[in-house]
């Protein structure tokens, strides 16, 4: 038996854990650079707030209701997150973290009243971390994943926690339920079985899963099987290696200096080093992009790229920094207002297998050098990112998201701590 736990309006609970005046409240999250609605509580979706609303086409909306709007807080969501998944794990010795809100369960052989046991779990986590989760309990991954959505619906009673095996008719269950609400079905793959006649789970239930494998492929197949009881998706409890990470953002502001361009791919750079160290990863190339708005049609147009491949592989953050500043230069042109920059580093293998060359110019990671990199990124996790950072990351701050309406990092900055004061 697998159990599915979701976290409810995830980025939305994580405020309201701190801020329990936006309880019961309509509450919106923005994207980055305060964009879009990227998450929304039970009570803006009432309103007919669509995800992916732009903020700037809802201002009578947002104040005749008394939306509640903040900007993304990234270190907090991520940090709750951890909270929650440290929760999850007293409860089974087999967990995988599928995402930032989403962790399956292996909760074979436990009690046999699975639902009682789920509560058991949804209470703890909203004790010990004031998120609220749905939790789905079903034989397979792909069921977990349904019955998770039906729990969250309230069907036949079951809120909040609901094991498959106890509802009375799954098949008419089934028959309500998309095909394209399916997990791992893609909206192609829903366009394609819906002319095919297959517009709900009951019928890709009852459809033979050969023939599925044969007009859809092995995955689509998986999924057909899973939905008869079937385990075909094992349990991942190690996470496997990244194969390229990638650090963008989009600008608070149009940038036309190299000087600002230089700062945001420096920070780029130094924060895809520090995702390398933590993975016990090196990269093999580096990749940097800049771009103009695709949607402003008032300014010239201009984006470009340029990868620069290394000798041997590397995780140092001044050798990365040097490679995306020299690549910067070579695609960088004046006279246009850019938008958005990356760094991509496209090809990872495992640190201390690589295979050095004697003829490279490029800086070995010596032991000395390892430490001194081990040594900042303490340094910078006990006392706060960017503690020790390199000169060229503060040559600007033209480049940074807006975020107006921000909340505290309440867990994971001294200076954001709540305070009281005693009389």
């Amino acid at each position: 038996m697998i159990a599915l736990v979701d976290c409810n309006n995830f980025y939305v609970s994580c405020e309201r854990a701190f801020n329990p005046k936006l309880e019961g409240k309509p509450v919106g999250i923005l994207s980055n650079n305060d964009g879009c609605i990227i998450a929304r509580s039970e009570e803006i979706k009432k309103l007919g707030v669509a995800m992916g609303t732009p903020y700037f086409k809802i201002p009578d909306l947002i104040k005749q209701h008394n939306i509640q709007i903040l900007s993304s807080n990234y270190a907090l969501y991520a940090d709750m997150s951890r909270r929650v998944m440290q929760v999850l794990s007293r409860f089974t010795p087999t967990m995988e973290i599928y995402s930032i809100d989403e962790s399956f369960l292996d909760l074979s052989g436990f009690a046999q009243d699975l639902t009682a046991y789920g509560s058991t779990i949804a209470k703890t986590i909203k004790q010990g971390t004031g998120i609220p989760v749905s939790i789905g309990i079903a034989p397979t991954k792909t069921l977990a994943k349904l019955a998770n959505k039906l729990a969250k619906k309230g069907i036949a009673g079951h809120r909040q926690v609901l094991d498959w095996n106890t509802l009375t008719d799954t098949n008419a269950v089934l028959q309500h339920f998309p095909v394209k609400d399916v997990w791992g079905i893609s909206s192609g793959w829903g366009s394609r079985l819906a002319k095919l006649g297959i517009a709900n789970t009951y019928d890709l239930k009852q459809t033979d899963p050969k023939w599925i494998r044969q007009h859809f492929g092995v995955v689509l197949e998986r999924i057909v099987r899973e939905l008869n009881g079937t385990p075909c998706i094992p349990m991942e409890m190690i996470a496997p290696a990244r194969k390229q990470t990638l650090t963008s953002r989009s600008f608070g502001e149009r940038l036309t200096q190299l000087l600002d361009l230089r700062a945001a791919v420096s920070v780029f750079a130094s924060r895809s080093a520090e995702k390398l160290r933590t993975q016990n990863l090196c990269a093999l190339s580096i990749c940097v992009f800049i771009h103009t708005s695709p949607f402003d049609s008032s300014k010239p147009a201009y984006s470009n790229a340029v990868t620069i491949r290394f000798d041997q592989p590397s995780q140092d953050t001044g050798w990365l920094i040097h490679c995306a500043l020299s690549g910067l230069a070579r695609i960088f042109k004046p006279g246009y207002h850019y938008q958005r920059a990356g760094v991509l580093l496209p090809d990872l293998v495992p640190s201390g297998t690589q295979q050095l060359s004697l003829f490279s110019d490029e800086p070995e990671m010596d032991a000395k050098h390892g430490q001194l990199m081990s040594m900042i990124d303490n340094i910078n996790r006990i006392h706060g990112r960017h503690t020790i950072r390199y000169a060229s990351e503060n040559l600007s701050a033209k480049w940074r998201m807006r975020q107006n309406m921000k909340s505290p990092a309440y867990t994971t900055s001294w200076a954001a701590l709540p305070a009281v004061n005693v009389i």
